[in-house]
């Protein structure tokens, strides 16, 4: 609606062809004489040919940032206003083209801004905006030193020269803006403020370099003051009376270590001298600086004060960590705690001083027999006879003697297992499982202290400490009396502590036969209490047999309950118990050819049932009267012990003879396809260790299969009427390929952005194809013409996400789509349908390059097992918990990307999302889901079964390659929440069916 005054008129002119683009002239009472005439140029105008008029081009814009910022402050009336309308746009992002005139506007009104919060609040701005993506802040750098030398606010200056350390960190090819912004920091060195000196010490750390010397300014002028290097300049304020300057100078000299530079040596007795320091935050960098310096220079000698003695820097650094073990700080001790692991260049002695709190003979100096009668004669004292042996040479302890190592810091592990703070008693575990990996010795002497920690109070130092003893297991073997406290951990409330201690019992060595007795006592105590054990205690003691069958050998019949003479009766199969005594024996036996000579019948028969129902816990064994499976086992475990090189090269030649394909038409090239996925198939089966590229590969060229069936001649030549079957074929194998593709991006892992290029290249075809039927079974131009602009925005997204490896896809798919893109945006919706189906059967098969290794996510539900006829009863309306206990295998993400969905009978699926807390992750590559879900539903006449499995949520925001967040601004306003960017699912694990019988409630 156009608004006018009473006494106008307004004549709208159309402009070029489009009705949109038009012009208002708007006529008062003079001149409305001249009506005539526009009547006339009206007509003219409209019998001029379209050509001659010169189309006026609209163009779109954004409203400027910086106008807007400028109106906001311009409204302000005082500060608090002000700093309001800056605060707002501050949660605001800005774009790259705007950024420059948004701090032209900042900058001018900082100029004319009175109160210090609003000055602190733009320079703060300033440095915000400096990180935004594409836009380069060597501008500004100008200006923000200017205001700086002008400014006298110290929190202002503070802050400026924060602005000004992210500038350079935003420049860090610039020398000359470089070598500007440390001129600023050594002239402001000198300031009363400690906020301004902190700022200059940290733009010294992350931009001083050692090639150009600095000079510092002093009061007699910057002529006068002498060319020092930056690290120098730095220490000189290790005695900074403020601590949180001297805090801020070694994290300077720590943050030139981390850009590469290497410490003086100079720095050692300087930080040293910190770690006394009354603040805590000094005590703390100067031990990450004590650290740093020994890993720099570990086998550099250095004098032990008041003494003519040397010692490795190493070692005097490790005495010295180690008596910060005992520092009044928690926090200084659990980071002295945590560097002590990774000391292991430090010599035996002093790694064994710290299990003892009293201090070893070795590390002390011991006087000669001549010193000490030396300094008997100088002081004048002869026996007197008196006592006995008075003037024997003694070893006696002087606690004013020399000691290589500070008496504070003896028994510093011995301290820290014994610190109030459970963080710090972690600390101390964790450190001592690191040095013991490292020495054999160490494991052997710290093994009583670390099996002394499973009586923690607190869970998390417990399952620390078996943690820490299962990683050192190689190097030790338990004691009767050792194993004895370790097994007391089975009764343990918590499952993680239980399955831990399972865990470390698969890999630990006992030394004695009534060792063997005693766990298998203990577990099996535990699966009598806690059955949802069983699986966990199955598997361990399958390795506890295993390792240990000449221990196992003499206890078989006592285990088995045989006798040389009398028949015993036959044990019930279905006994937790028993299976588990039978899993010991039979992986025992596998490496003791004379134990089934122990066995009974009924032996047999059982180790026949357990090895087909309990594959993977019951190995194979060359038992008498099982010659023929004994021969097909045997053979078998040839085939799966075969060479793993010549799998991969099997893997590579079929791959190789695929990709001799020159399109999809060639002759025989379905068969070939076949014969191959058949192949890779089989191969996946008999070397798990080339399962997930087998797989991939398999999927892959399905997906290529179902392509070339779906593009058969006779389709695309007949009317659409007569072929309708082979229409729906088509459109079923279309999506069958695009559900295929999800998997094989989602599904796998180890991919390279070759490998993702390739399945967006086949999904892209399968969209194609989508797109052609949809054009030959529906009628209309507007659903159409939506179909083809989004396919041409996906055809776009592959160029800009895939834009280096288009060199890799020549004479494919989606690079003559790429070629024909001018010409496909311009034309109709048919012709590009016509132009996408030459196209589709003209190109060329896609040849597909594996990375060194693919894993395929796998998920394996343990519980419930589906094998109970008891239904789980509850009452209509009520809710019933199902516990989920499942082991998954490569899930990338799981704690976003694995749901659990639960199927019933008559149609309705429910999909549930585990919490964070549920997920475990016991191993490299393995988590695991011990979860509850809860059931509900109406009343039923009978019991039915539910399906419950795991599910794979994939998103394209969490594919391989993302897009990167803004850089400017922290704020996720705007962002789409996780649940609704979920696409879709994929089967993650196989069904398990479970009985429900949810009742009437009773009135």
């Amino acid at each position: 609606m156009i608004h006018r005054p009473h006494n106008t008129c307004a004549v709208v002119v159309l402009w070029g062809s489009c009705p949109l683009k038009t012009r208002v002239i708007q006529y008062t009472e003079k001149q409305m004489d001249y009506s005539l005439d526009l009547y006339t140029y009206r007509v003219s105008y409209t019998q001029q040919p379209l050509e001659e008029v010169p189309a006026k081009k609209l163009r779109l814009t954004k409203p400027s940032k910086s106008a807007a910022l400028h109106i906001d402050l311009c409204k302000a009336t005082n500060p608090t206003d002000a700093l309001q309308y800056l605060l707002s746009f501050a949660r605001k992002p800005v774009e790259a083209e705007s950024v420059e005139g948004v701090v032209r506007i900042l900058l001018e009104h900082y100029y004319k801004e009175v109160d210090n919060s609003v000055r602190l609040k733009i320079a703060a701005l300033l440095g915000l905006l400096s990180k935004t993506a594409g836009f380069s802040p060597d501008c500004i750098v100008d200006d923000v030193i200017s205001t700086l030398s002008n400014d006298k606010s110290n929190q202002v200056l503070a802050q400026l020269l924060d602005t000004l350390l992210v500038i350079g960190t935003q420049l860090p090819e610039n020398t000359a803006v470089t070598q500007r912004l440390i001129e600023v920091a050594c002239k402001h060195l000198n300031s009363t403020y400690f906020g301004v000196r902190n700022k200059c010490l940290q733009l010294l750390g992350c931009l001083g370099t050692v090639d150009k010397p600095l000079t510092k300014e002093t009061e007699a002028g910057p002529s006068v003051a002498p060319l020092r290097d930056v690290q120098s300049l730095i220490s000189d304020y290790f005695s900074d009376q403020d601590p949180r300057v001297r805090t801020a100078s070694i994290k300077a000299m720590l943050q030139l270590h981390e850009r590469g530079m290497k410490l003086q040596q100079t720095a050692y007795n300087q930080a040293c001298k910190l770690l006394t320091d009354d603040y805590e935050q000094v005590r703390s960098a100067a031990v990450q600086m004590v650290w740093v310096l020994s890993q720099l220079y570990p086998e550099s000698i250095v004098p032990i004060p008041s003494s003519n003695e040397e010692i490795r820097l190493i070692d005097d650094s490790f005495g010295k960590i180690c008596h910060m073990v005992s520092d009044g700080s928690w926090v200084v001790r659990v980071q002295a705690a945590k560097l002590l692991g990774s000391m292991q260049q430090v010599s035996p002695h002093f790694l064994e001083q710290t299990l003892d709190k009293k201090l070893m003979s070795d590390l002390r100096r011991k006087r000669t027999a001549h010193e000490r009668a030396k300094e008997l004669y100088t002081s004048g004292e002869f026996s007197s006879g008196r006592k006995w042996a008075d003037d024997a040479p003694k070893e006696k302890v002087d606690t004013s003697g020399v000691n290589l190592i500070d008496s504070g810091a003896c028994g510093a592990f011995v301290h820290g297992l014994e610190d109030e703070m459970y963080e710090v008693r972690i600390a101390a575990v964790e450190a001592l499982c690191c040095l013991a990996q490292s020495s054999p010795s160490f494991a052997e002497k710290c093994l009583d202290f670390l099996v002394d920690m499973f009586n923690d109070e607190i869970e998390e130092v417990r399952l620390q400490s078996i943690h820490a003893l299962r990683q050192i297991s190689t190097h030790i073997t338990l004691r009767e009396d050792q194993l004895d406290t370790v097994l007391a951990v089975l009764e343990d409330s918590s499952r993680d502590i239980r399955e831990a201690l399972h865990e470390l019992l698969c890999y630990t060595n006992v030394s004695t036969k009534e060792c063997i007795q005693l766990a298998l006592l203990e577990l099996l105590k535990n699966l009598t209490k806690y059955p949802t054990d069983r699986n966990s205690v199955w598997k361990c003691l399958k390795f506890l047999g295993s390792r240990h069958p000449t221990l196992v050998l003499p206890s078989v019949p006592e285990l088995l309950s045989t006798h040389p003479y009398f028949d015993t009766p036959e044990p019930d199969m279905d006994d937790p118990a028993y299976i588990a005594v039978l899993v010991l024996v039979f992986n025992a036996a596998k490496s003791c050819p004379t134990m089934p000579a122990l066995f009974s019948d009924h032996t047999f028969r059982h180790y026949a049932y357990l090895r087909d129902s309990l594959s993977h816990l019951v190995p194979h064994l060359r038992l008498p009267g099982r010659k023929q499976a004994a021969v097909l086992d045997s053979e078998l475990s040839e085939v799966r012990s075969g060479s793993l090189e010549s799998a991969q090269q099997f893997l590579q030649e079929s791959l190789a003879r695929v990709s001799t394909l020159q399109n999809l038409d060639s002759p025989g090239a379905q068969d070939l396809l076949d014969f191959t996925i058949r192949d890779l198939q089989r191969l996946g089966e008999l070397q798990t260790e080339l399962a997930g590229s087998a797989d991939f590969c398999a999927t892959y060229l399905h997906c290529q299969l179902l392509l070339m069936k779906a593009l058969q001649e006779k389709l695309w030549n007949m009317a659409v009427p007569l072929c309708l079957k082979q229409n729906a074929m088509a459109s079923t194998a279309a999506q069958q390929i695009l559900e295929e593709t999800y998997k094989l991006e989602f599904l796998y892992s180890g991919l390279e952005t070759r490998q993702v290029a390739t399945v967006h290249n086949v999904r892209l075809q399968a969209k194609a194809l989508q797109l052609i039927l949809s054009t030959r079974t529906k009628r209309g131009v507007e659903p159409l013409l939506g179909a083809c602009e989004k396919f041409l925005q996906e055809v776009e997204s592959f160029q800009r996400l895939f834009m280096t490896e288009l060199p890799h896809f020549q004479d494919s798919f989606v690079e003559k789509l790429l070629e024909l893109m001018p010409r496909l945006v311009s034309c109709k919706p048919l012709d590009l349908v016509k132009i996408l189906q030459t196209t589709l059967r003209q190109s060329r098969f896609v040849h597909l390059k594996l990375p060194e290794q693919i894993h395929r996510a796998s998920a394996t539900i343990i519980e419930p097992t589906g094998e109970s006829d008891n239904p789980l009863r509850f009452t209509t309306g009520l809710v019933v918990a199902l516990d989920i206990d499942a082991t998954l295998e490569h899930v990338q993400d799981p704690q976003t990307t694995v749901k659990v969905q639960v199927l019933y009978p008559d149609g309705q699926s429910n999909i549930i999302h585990p919490k964070p807390g549920d997920f475990r992750t016991p191993g490299p590559g393995r988590v695991r889901l011990i979860t509850q879900v809860y059931l509900s539903h109406s009343a039923w006449t009978e019991p039915c079964q539910i399906e419950v499995r795991l599910l794979l949520a994939y998103s394209s925001s969490s594919s391989k390659l993302a897009v990167p967040k803004p850089a400017w601004n922290e704020s996720t306003e705007g962002l789409p929440t996780s649940e609704s960017s979920i696409e879709g699912t994929i089967n993650l694990s196989k069904p398990v069916k479970v009985f429900i019988m949810p009742k009437p409630a009773r009135r």
